[in-house]
């Protein structure tokens, strides 16, 4: 018969009881929950780069967002003023094509993706240009966790602009608050967070939050109303939010109409 300990829970020998108790941080119960999905669903950690390198391996394939144009709302913030020069983060670069529009538009661009093949694609792209941009393979949560991980990825300081295409939907519920902690580290005051996004209705998987994880799987990625998306980046300040543009293929910029744009800036606490 077991030993029973002070709280009634049976007592292993030497002491131990019951299964492994490790979660003591906020990120511990991250990643406990990155677990609840399937290993097939995932593709937001490391260890979704080979699923990644998978899907850029043929870069002749007739996907909406191989084509080396910019997304039309990043032209149009540019060239309408509402974002200005300075450091920019492209976060899930891709193959570089909104990271090479930005350092043309004369923008120190860091660009970070999951997926070497991708970024051996936008390299590629970059050498062609002529552009200085400096690619980083990784997950951007583990490479931008702190000032010392920064750092020894290569990425230091703050950025004026950090810009999300097609990124953010691919995450889980849980892995919004590793998203708002990221932007609150990196983006600095007055600094704009620009995002394109599945759009509700359009394209993306419509379950409630809580459902995901009995389902354990994001159904290639996550539908936003732009309630939705103003609810997740209430402490930022909305300064557009709207559909993407359908961009024709003769149009020097991308657009699909299954996409939301929004730009937000990051108030200046006094």
């Amino acid at each position: 018969m077991d030993a029973v300990d002070g709280c009634g829970e049976p007592a292993r020998a030497g002491g131990e009881r019951g299964a492994a108790r490790h979660v003591r941080t906020v990120e511990d119960v991250l990643r406990l929950m990155d677990g609840l999905f399937a290993p097939a669903a995932d593709r937001w950690t490391a260890g979704a780069g080979a699923w990644w390198d998978a899907f850029y391996a043929d870069r002749d394939r007739p996907v909406p967002f191989f084509v080396a144009k910019p997304d039309e709302n990043l032209v149009g913030y540019l060239d309408r003023g509402l974002v200005t020069g300075g450091r920019a983060l492209d976060l899930g670069c891709g193959p570089g094509r909104n990271a090479l529009h930005l350092a043309a538009r004369g923008f120190a661009v860091d660009a970070v993706d999951l997926s070497p093949a991708a970024v051996d694609w936008a390299e590629d792209r970059a050498r062609a240009a002529g552009a200085a941009i400096r690619f980083h393979r990784g997950d951007a949560f583990t490479a931008l966790a702190d000032p010392a991980a920064a750092a020894a990825h290569g990425l230091h300081g703050r950025y004026d602009l950090v810009y999300d295409s097609g990124c953010f939907h691919h995450l889980p519920p849980h892995r919004r608050i590793s998203y708002l902690a990221l932007l609150d580290r990196v983006l600095v005051p007055g600094g704009h967070f620009g995002l394109t996004c599945f759009a509700s209705g359009a394209m993306g998987s419509e379950l409630p939050d809580a459902e995901l994880y009995r389902d354990s799987g994001l159904h290639g990625g996550l539908a936003y109303t732009p309630g939705a998306l103003r609810t997740v980046f209430a402490d930022l300040v909305e300064v557009e939010l709207r559909r993407m543009s359908d961009e024709s293929p003769a149009s020097p910029s991308f657009g699909e109409a299954f996409l939301w744009t929004a730009l937000f800036r990051r108030p200046v606490r006094t």
